[in-house]
């Protein structure tokens, strides 16, 4: 048998990832989800943010949606007037490909509609299992885990997990994460691996988690 990884007390920890995350930016996705936006806005929305800054992915989102705010008005739209919109988001032009392609996906198998499950999504160009999940917890309420580099770091340094891929961490945390906490998961550590859980030389002084890491792969710290 393998040695029990020491877990923390999740509604002590979430709390407290909550507090920390009043001081930071919320990200686009999440912003848009907030201001009750369209399945189809967080899912273009997530699909631009993709290798692309927040504040990159805000303002590229904000020029598509003025002009083509749903899937029917992106058809209108040629690609090269998508990539420019959205432009300077990284990999700007094949992000336009598909989601021209996706508004036309939507529209001859969904009725225009987002899928609310998984599978579908998956089939959908561009998107993964981090825009997938994200969109179904953001768009939907469905309890999903979104795991981006932060959630996939965190918890191996913290210890809780000890996976190689985002995909194993997915699988390994839904085990150990209560369920109510999937959604938002994935806004607070993305806060607390910006500004405290830093992925070189974390902030572990200032860290309200120390005594309960164990630090895993961290060589300096602050």
């Amino acid at each position: 048998m393998g040695v029990e990884k020491p877990l923390p007390e999740w509604d002590y920890f979430v709390k407290t990832l909550r507090e920390i995350s009043k001081a930071s930016v919320t990200p686009t996705v999440f912003d848009y989800s907030y201001r009750k936006s369209t399945p189809f806005q967080i899912l273009i929305s997530t699909i631009i943010s993709l290798r692309t800054k927040d504040p990159v992915t805000y303002a590229s989102s904000e020029r598509l949606f003025e002009k083509a705010p749903d899937p029917v008005s992106i058809l209108r739209l040629e690609t090269r007037q998508i990539s420019g919109l959205i432009y300077p988001a990284g990999f700007y032009r094949r992000k336009a490909e598909n989601i021209k392609q996706i508004a036309n996906i939507l529209l001859e198998q969904y009725n225009g509609e987002v899928p609310k499950n998984l599978e579908d999504l998956l089939k959908l160009p561009g998107v993964g299992r981090k825009t997938a999940n994200l969109t179904l917890g953001l768009s939907y309420g469905i309890p999903a885990l979104c795991v981006d580099t932060h959630v996939h770091r965190i918890p191996n340094r913290m210890g809780w997990v000890d996976t190689k891929t985002p995909e194993k961490t997915e699988f390994a945390l839904v085990k150990i994460l209560p369920q109510k906490y999937w959604i938002e998961i994935n806004e607070l550590l993305v806060a607390f691996g910006q500004t405290i859980c830093t992925p070189v030389s974390p902030k572990c002084s200032l860290c309200p988690f120390k005594d309960l890491c164990q630090k895993v792969g961290v060589e300096k710290s602050r």
